[in-house]
């Protein structure tokens, strides 16, 4: 496969400076002001006339739609974190980042930092979380190749991209994405999110960094059961009980993960209470640079069975036919699989169909009309 990372140059642009002051009248046609008063501090400065230095708020990001759509990235069920808080504008925070990002005019992507220890650190980490090493447009052109279906979805849903997500953070919530709604998944992710420190409010949301693993860790589950967690309380605390237990920590050991082959990364996610191996793949896709991993849930199967595995239409799926639909999508996609995944799972949304030509979605509807939103993790129904 061609090299699909092309390096990434971008600079932020430099304020203006002010112009110089006018200089001062020589002439007095009234009494001169007063001398200003001496400091009781011999070394402090007189104080200044100048305004301080006006800082560009929204800054282009160098990401046109083709790279970035952000309402086909934050609402698809990669994050629970990020929300909506303005026209094709989502906010969120990156570990000590409050940044939104919205589309300009012309479609290209623009950032703004509500909040950041350090803007150059906040800057570089919106790029990591954002896979922007990875040219989506070289990918989809290499998936177009292989998939006429895909050429065709591709011309109607650009932009749809797989995140970087911090591995704590991303392990987290798909805990809470059991056998769960989007509705409840999110306020359980809320809840969890307000546990870490205050950065901000935007749009009337209020912002917070994920919290710390040691943070979690003072979390009872009767805590969380009486927030609504239900039997994923258990899990969650389980969890976080076993990765503090790790040697080196328990994020150290998850972003080791990322050097694992992608079989060894799903047996060592599975090794913690209330991970299958759906979530696993999802853990894997999303934060572990596993980019072939595929999330195989009924939707999903809905897909492979209709696309890529036809005569298993039909039959129950097992964790054995799991693994088959996982090999088809690698044999037919290669080592991105899990991206085309990705956009061929957000093609199937209901909330998507606006988006495509009547003939996509007619033909669907006749083959599926059986099939519920609540069958598959989708935006609109469950997760199972």
């Amino acid at each position: 496969m061609h090299s699909l990372k092309p390096p990434l140059a971008m600079k932020r642009p430099r304020p203006p400076s002010p112009p110089p002051l006018s200089p001062a009248s020589t002439k007095q046609t009234s009494p001169p002001p007063p001398p200003p008063l001496k400091s009781l501090h011999p070394n402090t400065p007189p104080i200044s006339s100048k305004k301080p230095k006006s800082h560009p708020k929204w800054v282009p990001l160098n990401l046109s739609q083709t790279e970035l759509s952000l309402p086909l990235t934050f609402p698809t069920g990669q994050t629970f974190r990020w929300k909506q808080t303005g026209p094709l504008q989502y906010t969120g925070t990156i570990g000590p980042h409050l940044l939104s990002l919205k589309h300009l005019q012309n479609g290209d992507v623009s950032y703004f930092i509500h909040f950041t220890p350090s803007e150059s650190a906040a800057k570089l980490a919106l790029l990591d979380f954002l896979n922007v090493s990875i040219s989506l447009a070289k990918l989809w052109e290499v998936f177009s190749e292989n998939d006429s279906r895909f050429a065709e979805l591709a011309k109607y849903l650009k932009g749809a991209r797989v995140l970087r997500q911090d591995p704590v953070e991303c392990l987290v919530q798909f805990l809470c994405s059991s056998n769960n709604n989007i509705g409840r998944i999110t306020k359980m992710v809320d809840f969890i999110s307000s546990l870490g420190t205050h950065l901000g409010s935007v749009g009337g949301f209020d912002f917070h960094e994920f919290p710390s693993l040691e943070r979690l860790s003072a979390v009872s589950e009767e805590e969380l059961r009486q927030a609504g967690f239900g039997y994923r309380a258990k899990y969650i605390t389980g969890t976080v009980d076993v990765l503090q237990s790790k040697p080196d920590g328990g994020a150290q050991w998850l972003l080791s993960l990322r050097k694992l082959d992608l079989q060894e990364a799903i047996d060592a996610l599975c090794s913690l209470p209330g991970v299958g191996p759906k979530v696993a793949a999802c853990i894997a896709l999303f934060s572990l640079d596993q980019h072939h991993a595929i999330p195989v849930d009924t939707h999903v199967w809905q897909i492979a069975t209709k696309y890529l595995l036809p005569e298993l239409a039909g039959v129950r799926l097992t964790p054995k036919l799991c693994s088959r639909v996982a090999e088809a999508f690698v044999s037919k996609y290669g080592e991105y699989a899990g991206w085309a995944q990705t956009l061929l799972f957000i093609a199937d949304l209901p909330s998507q169909k606006a988006l495509l030509p009547s003939h996509f979605w007619d033909i669907k509807e006749k083959k599926s009309a059986k099939i519920e939103d609540s069958n598959s993790c989708n935006i609109d129904g469950n997760y199972s």
